[in-house]
């Protein structure tokens, strides 16, 4: 009996179920309808059609960060695989795994400008980990086993792979052969942490007086949160997370004083700047944490782990650098702490705890509610309140995800799914409809604002259509929020194209797709409209909650200074 062979589209559909895809975010043209129509004759994986390709991005983005899979995009050539790009750029700023094939014209037609081809290759390279190039349709199990590898190990990242149509052709066929295992002779991430620099990080760490851990989206993506809240109570540590952090451990947790950087807290950021050891777990020091760099925790050893050896001293010089994957790291720190006889100066430690806890009484996240607008605080604080701080959060970008790290405190890891990196506005809907899609038994907001949810509006139609209910709040304070406030602090008040002069009615447009739309005017009117929205279960929901225009997010860096130099109010300085 002869051997089974089969063409590109069906090698590709069974490489895809080989590697347990459950779901693909794409867009048909005519460069990947021979897939198409292989993925039509299968049941295993299921297509969800988007109505914009980079609104297929976001959700294999937000599907990847809440289930810690691979994302998978399909797109076709030219226009449809441009319009991935910002969603890739998303991906590889953040580290989250995703596999973007995307369709392009027949290999004797490649540079020929020939119909709807781009070198989407060429495009994405920048801000891809790693790019193939199918130019032999034998060869496309290996290539979709080294890119899901090459996605989700090490530091993850996206990874494009580019499927000529001839190399689809039904008519074609060859065998099919997996690789049983996956090895690149040039791509080996480190795991274990060099001996030497652990016995280094922990003498450091047991003997400073004024420690501090600040962990990133690398406790995250590594699925370390159990083994970090173990260290952090086993040290009796401050900690504090980036942005991207956020549910590394809990928001709820005693020795957690809040997000630290730009919009941090007083005591994380006051922490940062007098400690005397700090201990970066899974961290880049971005401009978003370090403000003036040389400025940055001047009197501080710094410890800093991380997979990718190129993140280490890239910012911030690292006097004890340790590279490695966290879980393994973690792991070798806490058994040489356990064993080593140096023993954390108890006395200190309560002093420099006492330090903190003073920095924390002064409740740098009070806000005034006097009035009668609605404080976009609220909402979040009032949203927390509703789901019992158990909800897939996906925000937008701008005031409102600065509210929402601030407000409701992540008890999860994974939890908090934003665009932390690129700072993609049109990210939140379809993240939240990825998020949805993985858990539809589990609660999945989207905290958007008005500006942003117009990026992507039209999935609004998506979610309809695979009855996605996720629930959308729109902090409506019709304008370009931080827009808004850059100009309020930094260009004395001119509004240079930040208000939003004609909006929809979003709550007429959300029911012209089908589905539920609340408008809140007032305070009193918040709390009824959320338990509404929170008793319907079988449909979207969208709550166009008109909130205070003038209201700014605080605390804030101050421009150019150190990192715990800050405005705490309007007009007050910490």
């Amino acid at each position: 009996m002869s051997k089974q062979e089969y063409n590109g589209s069906e090698l590709v559909v069974k490489s895809l179920k080989e590697l347990n895809v459950k779901y693909i975010f794409g867009y048909p043209g005519g460069s990947v309808l021979d897939l198409y129509d292989a993925l039509f004759q299968q049941d295993d994986i299921e297509h969800i059609l988007v109505r914009h390709e980079q609104a297929a991005t976001h959700m294999a983005d937000g599907y990847a960060r809440a289930t810690g899979e691979v994302g998978v995009v399909l797109a076709t050539s030219g226009p449809g695989a441009t319009n991935c790009v910002t969603g890739i750029a998303t991906a590889y700023m953040d580290s989250i795994p995703m596999v973007v094939l995307s369709g392009q014209v027949p290999t004797n037609l490649i540079g020929d400008d020939a119909f709807q081809e781009t070198d989407i290759v060429g495009c994405s390279r920048p801000i891809v980990k790693h790019s193939f190039n199918c130019r032999s349709a034998s060869e496309i199990p290996n290539i979709l086993a080294k890119a899901f590898y090459i996605a989700s190990s090490g530091r993850p990242g996206p990874v494009v792979v580019e499927l000529p149509k001839d190399m689809l052709n039904p008519e074609l066929t060859f065998s099919y052969n997996f690789p049983a295992a996956t090895e690149l002779r040039t791509y080996n991430p480190n795991t274990k942490g060099h001996s030497k620099q652990i016995r280094k990080a922990v003498t450091a760490i047991l003997e400073a007086k004024k420690l501090v851990i600040y962990s990133g989206g690398g406790i995250v993506l590594s699925n370390t949160s159990e083994q970090l809240t173990h260290l952090v109570e086993s040290l009796n540590a401050p900690i504090t997370n980036t942005l991207m952090g956020l549910g590394g451990i809990s928001g709820i947790h005693p020795n957690f004083i809040g997000m630290l950087g730009m919009h941090g807290t007083l005591e994380a950021n006051k922490a940062m700047a007098n400690a005397d050891v700090i201990l970066a777990l899974g961290a880049r020091f971005d401009d978003r944490v370090t403000n003036n760099v040389q400025k940055f925790c001047p009197n501080a050893t710094i410890v800093h782990v991380d997979v990718d050896p190129t993140s280490i001293s890239k910012t911030i010089k690292a006097h004890i650098p340790v590279v490695g994957c966290l879980a393994t790291v973690l792991e070798q720190l806490q058994t040489a702490i356990d064993k080593s006889p140096i023993k954390i100066d108890r006395s200190a430690q309560e002093d420099w705890w006492r330090q903190v806890i003073s920095w924390r009484e002064q409740k740098c996240l009070n806000y005034n509610t006097d009035g009668d607008k609605i404080k976009p605080q609220t909402v979040i604080e009032a949203i927390y309140k509703a789901t019992n701080g158990d909800a897939y959060v996906s925000s937008d970008v701008g005031q409102h995800q600065m509210f929402a790290a601030q407000y409701y405190p992540f008890k999860h890891p994974r939890q908090w799914i934003n665009s932390g990196g690129l700072g993609t506005m049109g990210f939140g809907l379809p993240a939240a409809m990825g998020v949805k899609l993985a858990f539809p038994d589990k609660e999945s907001l989207c905290v958007t604002g008005d500006g942003s949810i117009q990026m992507n509006i039209q999935e609004l139609s998506t979610c309809l259509q695979y009855n996605l209910a996720v629930k959308v709040i729109s902090l409506n304070n019709r304008s370009l929020g931080m827009v808004r406030q850059w100009q309020d602090m930094i260009y004395g008040g001119r509004h240079s194209s930040s208000y939003m002069e004609s909006l929809p009615d979003f709550v007429k447009l959300v029911e012209s797709y089908g589905h539920v739309g609340i408008r809140v005017n007032t305070l009193d009117e918040l709390q009824p409209a959320i338990d509404k929205a929170m008793s319907i279960t079988d449909r979207l929901v969208f709550l166009d909650i008109l909130v205070d225009e003038k209201e700014h997010v605080y605390p804030m860096q101050i421009k150019h200074g150190g990192i715990d130099e800050m405005w705490l109010r309007k007009g007050v300085k910490a």
